[in-house]
């Protein structure tokens, strides 16, 4: 399949509907993805990145209805991570000498999957390829999100394609951002954001004020999964700024494992307390064992403080609320509050655990937290409400 975008750029991706998880099974997709590539046409034929691995014989069958594979001047991997650089090996054996432009990083990790020495040609920010009326400018944008990663602009046509950046794991064949659901789409820009590049917070910031400086006018933003952006494309660039600067709503959300319910009635009467002090606040609680692992990660990232909750066993944290956990630490949440509750049976650890997790993770700790002992009775929540209470005004 393949889809006119200009007069010289023509998408030639793939769409994939089932996807369900990436990264192994680090992140959801329940809206499936696209390994999106473009084929650029000017006195020079250039290929930008290819195709998820399993879909690499596919993916040549359909680019040679498309053009005469030996008719490809140049091609430009972007990003070496197998979703982008999968279908490279089927390719360079139809191809083997077409010379393929990428950072010095960029060879290492092509070689690194593939284990072949192609023709590499390196390239840094600022260096250009000449390809007839148009001209291709390179744009390192290392550890966004991998230190290979860097973003490719063609003049004339105005076009930056930005590999991960400003991509959704979001199937459509609309393509285009004006043409799809805008509530589903900014869902998935903010996941995929979220669980990617948000440990890179400050990279992305920075890398976005380097594009700027360019003055290079930007009519589309062509990423590499999702829908392309051609209505307002500074939209989302304004967006990743916002998200790049210590985001919070006025939000708080309870994340927490249960036992046997009595961790769970913890985080219900600790959360009408919060409510009961501010009517505004958006509270929301999530059990780690029944919610999504990524969607929870977007509302910590929303939130400005979190209560972490988990009954105790073997002196330890439920196994779903300690996975949530290195999660958290990993994506490196700024600006943030936390505290921990927690109900037990016998040694009564976990708040304990959690509140020095939550510590280690970069959040500002609240209080030492909240125990009950058994499943809590009148009293115990009637502690519960007031800590809601008292942990609702701290965070104000």
């Amino acid at each position: 399949m393949d889809y006119k975008i200009t007069d010289k750029v023509t998408w030639v991706g793939k769409i994939d509907w089932e996807l369900r998880m990436f990264h192994g099974n680090e992140l959801s997709t329940k809206k499936g993805s696209s390994y999106n590539s473009y084929l650029i046409r000017d006195q020079k034929n250039v290929l930008i990145d290819t195709s998820w691995l399993p879909y690499d014989k596919e993916y040549v069958s359909n680019l040679k209805k498309e053009i005469d594979l030996k008719e490809i001047d140049y091609i430009i991997a972007n990003h070496a991570e197998i979703d982008h650089s999968g279908a490279l090996k089927e390719l360079m054996r139809e191809i083997p000498d077409t010379p393929i432009y990428c950072t010095a990083n960029g060879v290492k990790s092509i070689k690194g999957h593939h284990h072949e020495d192609w023709n590499f040609v390196t390239v840094k920010t600022g260096d250009t390829l000449d390809i007839g009326e148009n001209k291709l400018i390179f744009i390192e944008a290392r550890m966004l999100h991998w230190p290979d990663t860097m973003f490719t602009y063609m003049t004339g046509e105005n076009i930056l394609f930005s590999n991960d950046g400003f991509g959704q794991h979001y199937a459509s064949e609309n393509f285009y951002n004006d043409l799809v659901d805008q509530e589903e789409l900014y869902h998935e820009a903010l996941k995929y954001y979220v669980n990617i590049l948000n440990p890179f917070n400050a990279i992305v910031k920075k890398k976005i004020e380097e594009i700027l400086s360019f003055n290079l006018p930007v009519d589309i933003i062509c990423p590499s999964h999702g829908v392309i952006w051609r209505d307002n494309p500074a939209q989302i660039i304004e967006q990743y700024m916002k998200w790049a600067d210590n985001y919070v709503e006025n939000q708080i959300t309870l994340v927490y494992d249960t036992m046997w319910n009595g961790t769970r009635r913890m985080a219900e009467t600790i959360a009408k307390g919060i409510k009961s002090v501010d009517d505004d606040v958006t509270v929301k609680l999530l059990n780690t064992a029944k919610t999504d692992k990524n969607d929870i990660m977007v509302e910590v990232f929303k939130s400005k403080a979190i209560l972490v909750g988990s009954s105790t066993i073997n002196k330890g944290i439920l196994v779903s609320m300690a996975g949530n956990i290195e999660m958290i630490k990993g994506l490196q949440f700024k600006n943030k509050k936390a505290a921990a509750f927690g109900s037990y049976g016998w040694s009564g650890e976990s708040v304990k655990l959690l509140t020095k997790e939550m510590e280690e993770s970069g959040f500002e700790i609240v209080d030492e937290g909240i125990r009950a002992l058994w499943n809590p009775d009148e009293d115990a929540l009637k502690q519960c409400y007031e800590y809601g209470v008292n942990f609702a005004k701290k965070v104000k």
